[in-house]
C-alpha cells in the first residue's frame, strides 16, 4: 500500500543490488545454520535486515498457536517493544499478515490502521512503516516490520519492499525448518521415554519358568506401552500367587497405574495370603490416588500345586474359565466392582472362590482376547476362545498360550487391544498331588469341587447359584436337575440369612461342593448360634400361609438332607446330597 505519491530514490545498479542481496541471504543462511537457538538467530537476522534497509528500528511479530494474536518476539532499534501483543488483524502489521502482502506506509498519520499507542507509551515517533509477511506457501507465521529510514528525508521505496519480502520469506522458511526440527527432537525424546516406559513394563512381567512349572502368561501390547499386566511368584509355603489385570484407558496414564498396581500386588502378596483381602488393600490405595476416573479390573489368586486348589478373588474382571480335564468349561463371574471405584467397607475383603482344578487348567484373560478380531474380521468371543483352547489342549502350556492368541496377532498389523492371558495348569503328575484331607474314611474317595465363602447377604447369592449350576452340570446332572439344585441351595441360604442370622449380616456362610460315589454333596455352614435341629420341621402342607415351604422343596429335591454335628467352634452344618444320573 502506498499512502503518498513521493517518488522513491534512485535504485542502485542491478548487478550491485543483486550481489548485495545474495550476500545478505548468505549471511542469514550461515546464521540460521550455525545456531540452534531460533530466537537468537531471528534477532540477528532482524538486525542485519534493519541495517541493510537503513531503518531506525525493526520488529518480528509471530502468530500464536491458535492464530488469534501477534506477539513481538524480537526487536532492534531505539525502542524495545519485545512482548507487545496485538490482535492478529490489528495495526499495519496485522493487516499485512491477514492479506499476506507487503506494505509501504510512507506517512502513518494518514493510515487509520496505524497503532499509535506504542508511540504514546514510548515517546518514539513513527513516521513510516515497511512491513512484509513471513509465510511459506499458505502457512502464515507472522511478519517483519521496519520503521523510519535513518535519513529523516528518505522514505521506504519499492526496492526496499522487495528486499524485505525476500528476506522475510527466507526467515520464515528458516523459522519453519527450526520448528520442525524442534518438533522432531521432541518426538524423539517422547519416543525414547515411551520405549523406556515399555522396557520398565516388560521388566515388571515375570520371567518365563521352564516346564513343569504350572503357571505361564503372555502379553502382547497393542502399543509400545500396555495397560494390561500379569504376574506370578512362588510363596514360602510352596503355593503360587498369581494375578492378571487391565487398567482402564490407554497410553502413559494407564501404563503408570499398571506399574503401580502390579508392584503393590507383588510387594503385598508375599505377606497377605488371602486374595480377597489383598485386593481390598490395593483397592483402597488406588481409590486414594487414582485420577481422571481410572480404575483396574483384576483377578488375584493363590494356587496350591500339592492339592490342585485355587483360591481367587475377581474385581470386575472378565470371568476366568476353568477347562476341566474331561473337556467342559466353567466360568467364574466377578462378584466385586473394579479396583479404584469404591473403597472397601470397613476393611472387608473381596469375596473369594475356592475350587479344585483336578487336572484341568484355569485361564484368566483380558477383554482384548475375547474382543480381538480374527483374520475374517469377526470377534473371537468367549466361544471362539474355548474352541482355540480345545484345539491346543494337548500342547505344553507355554506353546498352548501362543497358539490360542496367534489368530489375533496380525504381526505388523494393528491390534484392537492389548492381549493378555494367564494359565494355571494342574495337569502335573498325580504322584505329586497330596490328597485333600477328608473328615472321615468314607470321604476319602470324595472329590472337592468348590468352596465359596460369602457374607450372609442376599446380593451374594448370585455367585452361589452360578457355582451350584456349573458344578452340577460338570458332575453330569441334567439341566433340569441342576436348576432344582440351584433353587434348593438358594432356599437353604435364604433360611440361614433369615433364621440363623435374623436378617442380612456381614457374618459368613460357607458352601462346599463335593462329588462322592455317584453323588453331588453340598455342605452349607453358618457361624450363628447353634440351633436345635430337632425343632427344624417342614410346615404342614395344609397350612396355606405364604412362605415357609422351602424346607419341603429342599427335601423333595435332595436325596439326603441332614444336619451334621456342629463344628467345635460353633455354628450349624447342613448336608444335602443328590444322586447323579
Amino acid at each position: 500500500m502506498t499512502s503518498e505519491d513521493t517518488a522513491p530514490p534512485p535504485a542502485p545498479e542491478g548487478g550491485e543490488l543483486i550481489a548485495d542481496h545474495l550476500e545478505l541471504l548468505a549471511e542469514m543462511g550461515r546464521d540460521f545454520a550455525a545456531s540452534l537457538d531460533i530466537d537468537d538467530t531471528v534477532r540477528r537476522a532482524l538486525a542485519r535486515i534493519t541495517r541493510y534497509v537503513d531503518a531506525e528500528g525493526g520488529a518480528v511479530f509471530l502468530l500464536d498457536d491458535d492464530g488469534t494474536q501477534l506477539r513481538c518476539t524480537a526487536c532492534v532499534g531505539a525502542t524495545d517493544i519485545t512482548g507487545l501483543v496485538l490482535g492478529a488483524d490489528q495495526g499495519i502489521v496485522g493487516r499485512s499478515v491477514q492479506n499476506n502482502t507487503g506494505e509501504i506506509v510512507r506517512d502513518v498519520s494518514k493510515d487509520p490502521a496505524f497503532y499509535s499507542k506504542v508511540d504514546k507509551q514510548t515517546g518514539f515517533t513513527t513516521r513510516s512503516i515497511l512491513c512484509a509477511p513471513m509465510s511459506v506457501q499458505d502457512q502464515r507465521l507472522g511478519a517483519i516490520e521496519l520503521v523510519n529510514k535513518r535519513d529523516p528525508g528518505a522514505l521506504f521505496d519499492e526496492t526496499d519492499l522487495r528486499v524485505l519480502e525476500v528476506l522475510s520469506t527466507s526467515a520464515a522458511l528458516a523459522l519453519l525448518n527450526a520448528r520442525m526440527a524442534e518438533a522432531l527432537v521432541e518426538q524423539e525424546r517422547v519416543r525414547r521415554e515411551i520405549e523406556l516406559a515399555a522396557e520398565i513394563q516388560r521388566s515388571l512381567l515375570p520371567a518365563p519358568r521352564p516346564l513343569p512349572f504350572p503357571v505361564h502368561g503372555l502379553n502382547v501390547p497393542a502399543r509400545l506401552v500396555s495397560g494390561d499386566f500379569y504376574d506370578f511368584f512362588p510363596l514360602s509355603d510352596g503355593r503360587i500367587a498369581f494375578n492378571l489385570g487391565d487398567v482402564s484407558g490407554k497410553g502413559m496414564n494407564a501404563a503408570l497405574l499398571m506399574a503401580k498396581t502390579a508392584s503393590l500386588y507383588r510387594c503385598l502378596g508375599k505377606s497377605v495370603g488371602e486374595p480377597g483381602r489383598l485386593l481390598a488393600i490395593i483397592n483402597d490405595e488406588i481409590c486414594e490416588t487414582a485420577t481422571r476416573g481410572m480404575f483396574v479390573t483384576m483377578v488375584g489368586g493363590v494356587y496350591d500345586p500339592a492339592t490342585g486348589t485355587v483360591r481367587l478373588a475377581n474385581a470386575g474382571h472378565e470371568p476366568p474359565l476353568v477347562h476341566a480335564a474331561a473337556g467342559g468349561f466353567t466360568a467364574l463371574a466377578a462378584e466385586a466392582p473394579p479396583l479404584g471405584i469404591v473403597p472397601a467397607a470397613g476393611g472387608e475383603g473381596l469375596p473369594e472362590t475356592e475350587l479344585r482344578l483336578d487336572g484341568g487348567t484355569l485361564y484368566v484373560f483380558t477383554d482384548g482376547v475375547t474382543e480381538g478380531l480374527r483374520a475374517d474380521g469377526d470377534r473371537l468371543a468367549v466361544d471362539g476362545f474355548k474352541d482355540h483352547i480345545r484345539a491346543h489342549a494337548g500342547q505344553p502350556t507355554d506353546e498352548r498360550l501362543q497358539g490360542v492368541v496367534a489368530p489375533l496377532n496380525p504381526g505388523a498389523g494393528t491390534l484392537h487391544d492389548d492381549i493378555t492371558v494367564l494359565a494355571v495348569d494342574d495337569s502335573g503328575p498325580a504322584k505329586e498331588r497330596a490328597p485333600a484331607a477328608p473328615a472321615a474314611a468314607a470321604e476319602e474317595r470324595s472329590e472337592r469341587l468348590l468352596d465359596i465363602r460369602v457374607p450372609a447377604r442376599a446380593d451374594r447369592l448370585k455367585m452361589i447359584r452360578a457355582a451350584v449350576s456349573q458344578a452340577a452340570l460338570q458332575c453330569g446332572c441334567s439341566d433340569a436337575v441342576a436348576r432344582d439344585l440351584v433353587i434348593a441351595v438358594d432356599e437353604a441360604c435364604q433360611n440361614v440369612i433369615r433364621h440363623a442370622y435374623g436378617g442380612e449380616s456381614d457374618s459368613e456362610m460357607v458352601l462346599e461342593i463335593r462329588r462322592a460315589e455317584g453323588k453331588i454333596e453340598l455342605l452349607l455352614r453358618d457361624f450363628a448360634e447353634t440351633i436345635d435341629t430337632a425343632a427344624v420341621r417342614p410346615r404342614d402342607l395344609g397350612d396355606l400361609r405364604p412362605g415357609g415351604l422351602g424346607t419341603h422343596f429342599i427335601r423333595e429335591v435332595m436325596d439326603e438332607v441332614d444336619f451334621l454335628p456342629p463344628p467345635a467352634e460353633g455354628g450349624n452344618l447342613l448336608k444335602m446330597a443328590k444322586r447323579i444320573g
